[in-house]
């Protein structure tokens, strides 16, 4: 068992920063705060194949895998910049599309993908669906040589900077009653397609909508694999996106600590630096333990996945771990700031609604929890 890290990944991890750094937290809060979608630095990211890393090299990607895509999620969420939509379109998207796509349609969408050209948001919320991907009301009915889409979809992020949305509907019902879903690419300006805005408190690059889909008619080859077989597809998708998620929320816990650590060295009270003092010292130290034991976790559920093994576990458990310790790196060190942790200029506190977001999506702890409980103990299933 090898803990060192490639000569491949140190370099990618060097030249992430140098990208992230030219960027940094001020331009985060100015895009978040204006409505913009970082598009400066997803440009720059698709220049430097690093958008590529998990899609195959036939269509134009760097053939390798979500342990490198987490690597760029973290690296850009360390310097301040956590980029939610890394985990909507390379991880999800990509990812399913490589793995079910017809080759046509890996070629029509993934290469554009790679370069950072075209953005593919991901659409299975609901709002009387929730967690249950088995109550989804959203149906795909087919109408000559194509279908027609009906139904809503809740909390979809950065549909108005995507040029094409990945929609999960239902296409029939199995014999025990629960949908029969299956995918499809829609054009985010379909007719037919309506976009709400759902206004939200916390301070982040991407929007949330809530769409409407009103016999939004898409041809047969927007039907990516199966007729039927999403649930399969999806599950595809939501392992690295589990594992982005982890990430991405790893990233911001180093973030956090390396801006505390940083102030509890030079900050001076009483002739003594703050971090000389335990009261300051020991839960950042504690912070720093969790966050490195979530980094673990993520890095052997991206490995997994890219293995071919089972990754479900790993995945929801790296998710847990990293949303955490994210949140409670991020409260100690505004707690070490004092007043200046929630000042702008510090930069932390406009972190928290979305450090706090990741411990209810892409999946909340409590249904974590609920997986873990059933999968990994054996318990009987609690709902």
């Amino acid at each position: 068992m090898d803990f060192s890290e490639s000569s491949e990944h140190a370099l990618m991890r060097e030249t992430l920063r140098e990208i992230g750094s030219k960027y940094g937290h001020r331009y985060y809060q100015e895009q978040a705060r204006s409505g913009g979608g970082m598009a400066e630095l997803w440009n720059e990211l698709g220049r430097g194949g690093f958008l590529s890393t998990n899609i195959p090299e036939e269509y134009g990607g760097a053939g390798m895998g979500i342990s490198e895509l987490a690597l760029v999620c973290e690296e850009i969420a360390r310097q301040g910049c956590p980029h939610i939509f890394l985990i909507v379109s390379p991880a999800i998207c990509a990812s399913i599309l490589s793995r079910y796509g017809r080759d046509e349609q890996r070629k029509r969408w993934l290469s554009p993908m790679a370069t950072g050209e075209v953005r593919v948001a991901f659409a299975i919320t609901e709002p009387d669906a929730g967690s249950n991907t088995h109550k989804l009301a959203t149906w795909a009915v087919p109408d000559g040589a194509g279908y027609r889409l009906r139904g809503q979809k809740y909390y979809i992020s950065g549909v108005d900077q995507s040029d094409a949305v990945l929609v999960v509907a239902r296409t029939g019902t199995d014999p025990r009653g629960q949908a029969e879903l299956s995918l499809f690419i829609v054009d985010t300006d379909a007719p037919g397609l309506t976009k709400n805005v759902i206004p939200m408190e916390i301070v982040a690059t991407e929007k949330q909508f809530m769409l409407f889909l009103d016999d939004v008619y898409v041809d047969a080859d927007r039907l990516v694999g199966t007729p039927g077989d999403g649930f399969r597809q999806v599950f595809s998708g939501l392992n690295p996106e589990r594992i982005t998620s982890a990430a991405v929320m790893n990233g911001v816990a180093l973030y956090a600590l390396e801006k505390a650590a940083g102030y509890a060295r030079e900050r001076t009270v009483w002739k003594v630096p703050i971090g000389a003092h335990q009261g300051i010292a020991h839960p950042l130290a504690e912070a720093k333990i969790e966050v490195e034991l979530a980094r673990l976790m993520t890095t052997k559920a991206a490995w997994l996945y890219d293995h071919d093994a089972d990754a479900g576990e790993a995945a929801n458990m790296a998710k847990f771990a990293a949303a955490e310790a994210a949140d409670f790196a991020l409260d100690r060190a505004i707690q070490t700031h004092g007043g200046n942790g929630l000042a702008t200029e510090y930069g932390l506190a406009d972190l928290w609604g979305v450090t706090r977001l990741f411990r209810l999506a892409p999946i909340s702890r409590e249904m974590i929890l609920n997986f873990v409980a059933q999968h990994s103990l054996g318990l009987p299933k609690s709902y």
